[in-house]
């Protein structure tokens, strides 16, 4: 089954409870949590996910992009996220943060930049509930979309074999490109401007699914 997932990083800020309501047909509401120091940007973080929670029964998708997810990852849990993402990039050790996401009863990911290559996620296919693919470097919206990222999500399906892991592309999907991710094997779609960037977000949701 495909999921869509539209980033918030692309909404209007000074409407987050409407922006929200309007993409009432997706299943995820994807998260930018940015630090300022793993990415050159800072976007939101606990505060603003704690308050969107009350508004939503949408899954909440939580991408961390941070230098040092481990001590954090309670306080998210606790702020409602449902599924939370880590880069393997990132400094602290991947397994420990896994066991500390799992320990939080939420569902957990990997997520792996552009450079990072496919062969990273083996270590984590038995540890993880989803592998989140980076088709733009991370940090900021609006980039477009790299075409080797297909090759990456190929390789990756297959490592996956049988195993229950969704499979998530971020970055520069548009209605042109997302029949290609999703043939590479990609199930999760997070869509930023192409849904936030429309008028009618509920209308873009769907044109992405078809």
């Amino acid at each position: 089954m495909i999921k869509i997932a539209p980033s918030l990083l692309a909404a209007d800020f000074a409407n987050l409870e409407k922006e929200i309501k309007d993409i009432g047909n997706a299943d995820f509401v994807h998260l930018d949590v940015m630090d300022g120091q793993f990415v050159p940007n800072i976007s939101f973080g606990i505060p603003v996910i704690k308050a969107l929670r009350k508004h939503t029964g949408l899954t909440f998708d939580v991408h961390l992009m941070i230098k040092n997810p481990l001590k954090y990852i309670k306080a998210f849990a606790d702020a409602g996220a449902d599924i939370i993402t880590f880069h393997v990039e990132a400094d602290d050790d991947v397994s420990d943060t896994i066991k500390e996401i799992k320990s939080c009863q939420k569902k957990c990911g990997i997520v792996l930049s552009p450079d990072t290559p496919a062969e990273a996620v083996i270590p984590y296919l038995d540890m993880v509930d989803m592998i989140l693919v980076m088709s733009v470097y991370p940090g900021f919206g609006g980039q477009k979309y790299i075409p080797a990222s297909a090759d990456k999500l190929k390789k990756i399906k297959e490592y996956i074999g049988q195993r229950d892991i969704d499979l998530e592309i971020d970055g520069g999907i548009t209605a042109d490109n997302v029949k290609q991710v999703i043939d590479a094997g990609a199930n999760v779609i997070v869509a930023g401007t192409s849904v936030f960037g429309k008028e009618n977000r509920k209308e873009a949701i769907e044109g992405l699914r078809k």
